[in-house]
């Protein structure tokens, strides 16, 4: 790859600055694609973006950027997108620094700022050229997600349009999804989400095998599907549902035809059992009934030493003698008959009774 440093002034690069969901993000006088398809979203808070500006306002040096150059003479930032759109939107009057505005500034401090040289490595090459040199380069600032990785390896007009479903701020999925999904739509969290679902957590596969088809259509329509089946089936929302993997229910229990009143009378009282330790789990063992499922209070140490002496080291299924470490505590009464995990609850089984004997 050829490179070449150059010095570009802020003035240059806000020239015909556009910044909209139809056109995407340009400056440099509609040369420069400031946020290419392989970019992440604007990630930066208040305070790293002021920074930028305090930066450029006291005529500190910015770490060098990288732009890429295309065959007809228009450039792609490489690495500097969130300094460059910090920038652009200042000047545009976007956002106020101190409570003043770029307008808000005498003359003689816009001109400082407008001549303010940025430090740019412009860079030519093929396409996987500049996709090593993205993931090499961009290690300073916002680390990179997995997702957002993916996005550079697989760029195309599939993922085009699933980021308009997925990666935008108060993008459709967000609006559907946000109480049942964990992360953001621009860190590529939702994108992620939705792919692992479809594809069993095989994501990488699912987005090659898409990548040049027209538009993600079959994504977004099942994820619908898993929300709106998961807002049917259990219409009372409780935060432990955040991060439940619902497409895996979905799969499994999609043709089921369940009462909704029955099932939360179920889970009311599961939510009150003190025994139940994850309560994002009960809806798992709602459906299953396998209560493998569920995240159940153990046994203390304590517990299981003073069962294991009262016992005198005798397992009471098999009447054999064994070390404590051979053995298992286990509930007298089984936790779905209504059995706590108290210590006259407990008893000590080995191993082999333990995991042999008859369950729920």
């Amino acid at each position: 790859m050829k490179i070449e440093l150059r010095e570009v002034t802020i003035r240059e690069v806000v020239a015909d600055y556009l910044n909209n969901q139809e056109d995407g993000v340009v400056g440099y006088g509609g040369r420069l694609n400031i946020r290419p398809k392989y970019q992440r979203e604007f990630v930066y808070g208040d305070k790293q973006r002021n920074s930028v500006i305090e930066t450029v306002r006291k005529d500190f040096p910015l770490n060098v950027m990288y732009w890429v150059k295309n065959a007809d003479d228009s450039y792609e930032v490489l690495d500097g997108q969130q300094r460059t759109i910090s920038i652009c939107e200042y000047v545009a009057g976007n956002f106020s620094l101190d409570f003043q505005y770029f307008h808000n500034l005498e003359d003689t401090e816009r001109e400082q700022i407008l001549d303010y040289k940025l430090m740019v490595y412009f860079c030519e090459g093929n396409d996987k050229e500049k996709l090593d040199w993205f993931k090499t380069i961009n290690i300073a600032g916002e680390k990179l997600t997995d997702q957002e990785l993916r996005n550079a390896m697989y760029t195309g007009t599939w993922l085009t349009d699933a980021k308009r479903y997925f990666s935008r701020t108060g993008c459709t999925a967000y609006g559907l999804g946000s109480d049942y999904l964990n992360g953001s739509p621009i860190r590529q969290d939702y994108l992620e989400t939705a792919i692992s679902w479809i594809n069993n957590e095989k994501i990488e596969e699912y987005m090659s095998k898409n990548q040049h088809n027209p538009n993600a259509n079959e994504l977004w329509l099942y994820f619908q599907s898993v929300i709106n089946w998961t807002r049917a089936t259990f219409p009372n929302y409780r935060k432990e549902m955040k991060g439940v993997a619902w497409w895996m229910l979905y799969n499994q229990f999609k043709e089921q035809n369940y009462d909704s009143g029955k099932l939360e009378t179920e889970i009311t009282r599961l939510m009150q059992d003190e025994d139940v330790t994850k309560k994002s789990w009960i809806y798992e063992y709602i459906l299953t009934g396998n209560e493998k499922s569920l995240s159940i209070c153990a046994f203390t140490d304590k517990m299981k030493r003073e069962t294991y002496e009262r016992q005198k080291g005798i397992c009471t299924h098999c009447q054999k003698y064994f070390e404590i470490g051979e053995m298992e505590a286990d509930h007298i009464t089984p936790w779905y008959a209504g059995g706590k995990t108290t210590p006259e609850n407990c008893q000590m089984l080995c191993k082999n009774c333990n995991r042999t004997k008859s369950g729920k």
